[in-house]
């Protein structure tokens, strides 16, 4: 039995994040009767029907989405969020709010929502699209144990959920997961160009890449060491392995990696500013 069991869904936006989101919903047992999505888009109500699920016309019916749902998911552009929400904002009763918008502080989201304050900041990442997702979930005080329960189910649907206590670390949030996809894909680029350089196909360069790269985040889910003690294993005193690691920590490539992530973790927060404004 799920904490989500009879309750009622809605999504407002119907975008790549929010069909992410709703396969995993429906992938983990939740009736697709029980899910509405708002989406403006006419083709995309229709596939969205066509699964089954619940559609509303926003333009032509804001608050019908709001009235009677449990959870309402807000997976619009933040650039649109005010607009968006405003059509609705004087219907939120006992909803839980969760808000995958990047960039909008749970206190910018509840003045855009009059003053209503049951909301949860979620930083999904893309992999939730094939519920292999990592999530950061920043709650306000306002939210009750069981709504907690209940945003960690949503979210969990679509891969691991981890929550933070103070909203600034959701930018770190951003630097680790949220934007970190981007520098796996970049990785793996970057080893295929290589493999490709010494001989082989991209075909050839590519499925080993990329089998390397889910192996060795397996491994190191499943195992009791820690990343940097696996790393010792595997590479053998003046090995082939050895002179590999010796070539990246003679360019830094960790300091590289961590100023990267501090790009990004500026980014976010310049970004949260800017909405703020």
């Amino acid at each position: 039995m799920s904490v989500l069991d009879n309750k009622k869904i809605s999504f407002i936006g119907g975008g790549n994040m929010a069909q992410a989101l709703i396969s995993g919903l429906v992938g983990c047992g939740i009736k697709p009767n029980l899910i509405t999505v708002a989406d403006p888009s006419s083709n995309a109500r229709e596939q969205l029907a066509a699964k089954g699920l619940n559609t509303v016309d926003p333009m032509a019916d804001p608050k019908s989405a709001v009235i009677g749902a449990d959870i309402v998911v807000l997976a619009v552009k933040p650039q649109m969020m005010k607009v968006v929400v405003s059509a609705f904002a004087d219907v939120l009763d006992t909803q839980l709010v969760i808000s995958v918008a990047a960039g909008l502080s749970t206190d910018l989201l509840s003045n855009m929502l009059g003053g209503y304050s049951n909301i949860v900041r979620a930083m999904p990442n893309t992999p939730s699209m094939i519920q292999m997702g990592a999530t950061g979930l920043y709650g306000t005080n306002n939210i009750s144990a069981e709504q907690k329960q209940l945003a960690t189910a949503v979210m969990e649907a679509s891969g691991l959920v981890m929550w933070v206590d103070d909203e600034e670390h959701m930018h770190a949030v951003t630097a680790v997961s949220g934007s970190a996809p981007a520098y796996m894909f970049y990785f793996i680029e970057s080893m295929v160009d290589g493999a490709v350089a010494l001989g082989l196909d991209k075909e050839q360069a590519s499925a080993l890449a990329m089998q390397t790269m889910l192996g060795a985040a397996k491994m190191a889910m499943n195992s009791d060491d820690a990343p940097a003690e696996l790393r010792r294993k595997v590479t053998s005193p003046n090995g082939t392995t050895q002179a590999a690691v010796d070539s990246m920590q003679a360019n830094e490539i960790g300091r590289q990696i961590s100023e990267a992530m501090q790009a990004c973790y500026d980014r976010s927060q310049a970004l949260s500013e800017e909405m703020s404004k």
